[in-house]
């Protein structure tokens, strides 16, 4: 692409692709990222369209989804299949939707709980031709690619020489989208990328790697977690890949959407309450523990919202269970995931009188969990960034979390005056867990600093209107040719 050195005052065409979009499908925090950054640009006067499967699941209806006119035929492999675009406006922003029967007509997003199904492969490679098929149509300026699913369009639009800049986003570097060799000819890959400079990973075939290689700029969800993946503990066997590539990579710290998090409106509450008058936080606690069955609401509130997943730490946190609940305060777990957490949790909720599980995802239950609650337990192995502790934040809950990536970010210890305030330890352990927790309960117990840290950690910004700042000067850079090669890690 030609240099613009006007670009900085230009307005800029955005396709911003994600294989999931909240309100219309969602399985994790992806899908709050692909809603709501899209949505700040173009409040910031940018021309942006975001693009997601049509899954079955969606209401067409209640959306007012409807279709596009537009359609037409991508021949992958030795077969050709058949897409058709619907749209809407979701909150002013133009979605775009791509139907074909194999990548949506589905009971779930990826597969069942516990597993995928088993041509994800060949299901998100028709995305990923559709992309580029839009890109080929219309002048957009940049494509911005979120995680595995769409990482396979970097390639595919260098090789039907696009014109437009590529960013490509890391979620999470554990789901990297690797499969047999024998997908390459399935989704229209030429074998001559089954190369370890490219797309070969260990005798499998890797998509992230496509991602990472064939875009102009990669990022990832924090500073920290930019510069831990370039490490063998959290590079998840790409270190040396991302450490080769590292020149292009950023890590841009997330954000939340303050109108939707926020405990003055949030039509999820019970009673309001803000800054400058905490008492209905003191009643949302109480009807909390009154819903949920727990004795003396004065007892701080300490709430886990999130998968149960080993990532999340619920390692450790079973390990640490009843231990937690020899103190003296009143737990709630809310989450789904696999069946052996499910199972340790339910056994300590019957034999604890303090201790209670909600098995599912309810997203009101979660904001008046956010509300009610003294303090979050977030001790993530990893976390690529996190929402939860900031969301927490935003609701005068203190976060006691476990000091990697995102949570080292956004989580500073008491006292130090750097937005956002919490508990974070440094032993990734039970141990480290409990002590954490004992610690935050000591200082809750002192009602002038609690509340002087909840004022603080209300008023600082983790929104998304920042990072959607970044990302703009980054999409700039990228237009006028002046992206700096030196890394800013």
């Amino acid at each position: 692409m030609v240099k613009n050195p006007g670009v900085k005052a230009s307005k800029m065409k955005i396709l911003f692709a994600s294989a999931e979009l909240f309100p219309f499908s969602k399985s994790g925090g992806l899908a709050d990222m692909a809603s709501a950054l899209p949505r700040a640009f173009r409040k910031r006067g940018q021309e942006v369209t975001a693009v997601t499967p049509l899954y079955s699941s969606i209401d067409i209806a209640k959306y007012d989804i409807r279709k596009s006119g537009v359609s037409f035929r991508l021949r992958i492999g030795a077969k050709i299949y058949e897409v058709e675009l619907s749209h809407c406006k979701y909150e002013g922003l133009d979605v775009l939707f791509v139907y074909t029967p194999i990548l949506c007509d589905r009971e779930y997003l990826y597969g069942p709980p516990g597993g995928s199904y088993p041509d994800n492969d060949l299901r998100f490679a028709i995305f990923c031709h559709a992309l580029v098929e839009l890109l080929r149509r219309e002048n957009y300026d940049l494509c911005h690619l979120n995680d595995w699913h769409t990482a396979l369009a970097a390639l595919l639009a260098k090789e039907a020489g696009v014109q437009s800049r590529i960013v490509y986003t890391i979620h999470n570097l554990a789901y990297q989208g690797i499969f047999p060799p024998s997908s390459l000819q399935r989704c229209g890959i030429d074998a001559r990328h089954f190369t370890p400079e490219e797309m070969e990973f260990y005798g499998q075939v890797n998509w992230m790697k496509a991602g990472i290689g064939f875009a102009d700029a990669v990022t990832t969800v924090s500073p920290s977690y930019a510069r831990e993946i370039l490490t063998p503990e959290f590079g998840c066997g790409l270190d040396g890949y991302l450490r080769r590539h590292s020149a292009k990579l950023r890590g841009i710290l997330n954000g939340i959407e303050s109108a939707l998090y926020d405990p003055k409106t949030d039509p999820a509450l019970p009673v309001h309450f803000g800054v400058d008058n905490f008492a209905g936080k003191a009643q949302c606690k109480a009807l909390l523990c009154q819903d949920f069955n727990l004795e003396d609401s004065a007892r701080p509130l300490v709430v886990f919202i999130g998968r149960f997943v080993a990532q999340k730490g619920l390692e450790w946190i079973v390990e640490a269970l009843d231990a937690l609940a020899a103190l003296p305060a009143n737990f709630i777990f809310l989450g789904e995931g696999e069946e052996r957490y499910h199972a340790a949790l339910e056994a300590a909720a019957l034999r604890c009188g303090n201790l209670r599980c909600f098995f599912g995802y309810d997203e009101a239950l979660s904001h008046r969990l956010y509300s009610g609650a003294d303090l979050l337990l977030m001790p993530s192995r990893f976390e690529p960034c996190g929402l939860n502790q900031m969301i927490a934040m935003r609701y005068g809950t203190l976060p006691v979390v476990h000091a990697v990536g995102g949570l080292r970010d956004t989580v500073h210890p008491i006292g130090s005056r750097v937005c956002g305030e919490g508990f974070p330890f440094e032993d990734g352990n039970a141990c480290g867990l409990i002590a954490a927790v004992e610690n935050a309960l000591v200082f809750s117990a002192d009602p002038k600093k609690l509340e002087a840290v909840r004022r603080f950690d209300m008023g600082c910004d983790f929104s998304i209107d920042r990072c959607a700042g970044e990302y703009l000067h980054l999409y700039r850079e990228l237009l006028s040719g002046s992206l700096s090669t030196k890394g800013e890690l």
